[in-house]
């Protein structure tokens, strides 16, 4: 059936009506109709392309929310990189980046743009011909996943851009909740019997990765724009001129952004937000300072994370007072007894904080926090609650001082702790609580992945007696599933399907899912590349364990011990025999040149991170470990290097600069 005329025009109308007064209501914040009277040209359009099916276009306003759930995400790779930032927690250091910058620009005169440096999840927005059709996680910055049916749920992200538009450009932003936002979504996932989030990140960046974008579309997502990617047919000349052209495409970018012609303007900006931030709907741990000029950028360059035109200097954590009303204790996946603080509900960098962890008994004892005391919180790292101290001088003398239990709380099993460690632990690795936690960490996205098992999922299967240990996942069938609380045909089929997903994984992956004691990711990687086989590393003698560069004897002995126990390579076979099929790592790429050294890095640095200088050591050939040896080629001092430089220096070690280490690995 054609289209009268009429009729598309009048669609092609409702389209660009509809655009235009949703840039003025998400963007502008300046709306110029109803609500009601929006929805009315809202329906009229869905009306008359449920009519006329080819009147829908990909950036219709109808097609916001509407796609299928999915599967999974599938990879996108970014056609340009999104690099982290290098970070400065005080002047100091953001001057000591500001020489940096003067130095490699010689005599040109050098203007910033500072933004507050939003605390939510990176995504890219790809469009072609103005139109919007792909959006990304970050990701690892050189590849993320496909988001793009949630992402076209948050309203401030136009579907087709205003005015001109390029070929194809990349437009990279922040999304985030808002905090009202995310205390009206606690408030209604505590109704409903549901885990609060943590925090506003957590909750964007949970939100962003929903395989139905309807529960996405629940949650009010909003973004702000800060920056381009890749990009065809534009020509601007700084990052100011960028921001106005962002905006007049219809994009949100933050209204508190500011040009700075000195760094004096650049500390006032960051002196004023460090004391204003409490006062926005959102979150932010910083300000981004970027040099301006598009040229001095390509001038100055990027290392391999991050740009050195951009610095994020971090705002100090915010602290607030409260009563501490009790310590519990919590048991972990390894069996750490951990001592948790209760609080009285207190407003912290914008989230009402109820508790905080205090790590294990010798903390509690060092900081003589007692159960009644009034003390100082803080988030570490605007995430996680902290106690930073007690506030003795408003004792009473009803405060009682917290010992730790000799039993675990979770199944009564008396309770070990090392000479040699500040950590208690339950022995039962039967234990509930640590078998819970254990399949939560096996199925986590950086173990085994797999896709939609979580702990509520996980608690049931373990109370209906679905499943006992990692291997009994892989045993799991549709009509198992089917007995549990909200799970349909669909949903079980998706969940199946990811677990039979996951037997095609990386060694690397399957020991970090194991949850060995001291065996995070970066050291099953190690182990991987040294041992090649689960057979291997298996079978190995605690020596070679112990001789891989970067373990030591503490972690050799714990997965030394781990393979020893006849409990856990039942474990192993099991995994095994259901398709588990970890790959060797891959081959080695040629040879750096740092190739068959070992590297220490010591101090603060001032041009990275400690894990962006490790990146770079190992992509030149490098070992990189955390102790200086007779084996160790090199140290790398940066400011304060402490104990480490000492012992290369009795050792004889070569002690680098940065700027020496930066010319051997060509950064």
């Amino acid at each position: 059936m054609s289209v009268p005329a009429r009729v598309r025009a009048r669609a092609a109308w409702l389209r660009a009506e509809l655009h235009e007064h949703a840039y003025r209501y998400y963007v502008l914040d300046a709306p110029t109709i109803s609500d009601a009277e929006y929805d009315r040209l809202l329906r009229e359009l869905r009306d008359l392309e449920a009519q006329y099916p080819e009147l829908v276009t990909p950036d219709s306003p109808t097609q916001r929310v509407g796609a299928p759930p999915a599967a999974a995400f599938a990879p996108v790779r970014h056609r340009a990189p999104m690099l982290s930032l290098a970070n400065a927690f005080d002047d100091a250091e953001l001057e000591a980046w500001a020489r940096r910058v003067r130095t490699a620009l010689g005599e040109a005169p050098v203007a910033f743009v500072c933004e507050l440096k939003i605390d939510g999840a990176a995504v890219s927005l790809t469009y072609v011909d103005g139109v919007f059709v792909r959006g990304a996680t970050r990701g690892d910055g050189e590849q993320g996943e496909d988001v793009t049916a949630n992402l076209r749920t948050i309203r401030s992200i136009p579907l087709r851009l205003r005015g001109a538009a390029p070929p194809l450009v990349e437009v990279r932003g922040e999304v985030y909740l808002p905090r009202s936002a995310f205390e009206a979504t606690n408030a209604d996932r505590e109704a409903r019997g549901e885990p609060r989030f943590a925090n506003p990140r957590n909750a964007a960046a949970g939100s962003l990765r929903q395989l139905d974008p309807q529960v996405t579309a629940a949650r009010p997502l909003d973004i702000f724009v800060y920056g381009l990617g890749a990009a065809e047919g534009l020509a601007l000349a700084s990052h100011w001129e960028t921001l106005a052209w962002l905006r007049a495409a219809g994009f949100r970018t933050s209204p508190h952004a500011r040009r700075c012609t000195s760094l004096e303007e650049v500390k006032a900006f960051v002196r004023h937000w460090t004391a204003a931030r409490a006062t926005l709907d959102y979150d932010t741990d910083g300000v981004v300072v970027k040099v301006d000029a598009t040229a001095q950028q390509a001038e100055l360059g990027t290392t391999a994370q991050a740009p050195r035109w951009a610095i994020a200097y971090k705002f100090p954590a915010e602290q607030a007072v409260t009563r501490l009303v009790d310590i519990t204790v919590s048991v972990g996946r390894t069996g750490a007894l951990t001592p948790t603080a209760v609080l009285e509900p207190v407003r912290v960098s914008g989230v009402t904080v109820t508790s905080a962890t205090l790590h294990n008994e010798d903390e509690v004892r060092r900081k003589d926090v007692r159960i009644g005391d009034w003390v100082v919180v803080q988030r570490a790292g605007e995430v996680i609650p902290e106690v930073v101290r007690p506030l003795p001088e408003r004792r009473t003398g009803a405060e009682r001082v917290f010992v730790m239990p000799d039993r675990c709380p979770v199944c009564q099993t008396p309770v070990e702790r090392p000479e040699d460690e500040a950590v208690t632990r339950c022995p039962n690795l039967a234990c509930p609580a640590q078998l819970h936690l254990r399949l939560v960490h096996f199925a986590s996205r950086d173990a085994m992945n797999i896709e939609g098992l979580g702990e509520k999922l996980i608690a049931q299967l373990l109370d209906r007696g679905l499943v006992r240990d990692p291997a009994d996942l892989y045993q799991l069938t549709a009509a198992d599933l089917l007995t549990l609380d909200r799970m349909g045909e669909k949903l079980a089929a998706n969940l199946l399907e990811a677990i039979a997903a996951s037997k095609r994984t990386t060694l690397a992956r399957l020991l970090y899912a194991l949850g060995i004691r001291h065996v995070g990711a970066h050291v099953a990687e190690r182990l991987a590349e040294q041992f090649g086989t689960l057979q291997a590393l298996a079978d190995a003698p605690f020596e070679a364990i112990r001789d891989t560069p970067g373990i030591g004897p503490t972690i050799a002995g714990s997965v030394h011990s781990f393979f020893r126990q006849e409990v856990n390579r039942r474990l192993l076979d099991r995994l095994l025999a259901a398709g588990v099929a970890p790959e060797a790592p891959q081959a080695a790429p040629a040879p750096g040149p740092l190739a068959g050294t070992q590297v220490v890095f010591t101090g603060t640095l001032a041009r990275w991170t400690r894990s962006q200088a490790e990146a770079l050591a190992r992509a030149a050939g490098a070992t990189t470990t955390d102790s200086v040896t007779k084996k160790t080629t090199y140290v790398v001092a940066g400011a304060s290097p402490g104990s480490k430089l000492e012992k290369a220096r009795r050792l004889g070690v070569r002690v680098l600069t940065e700027d020496e280490f930066a010319r051997l690995v060509g950064a």
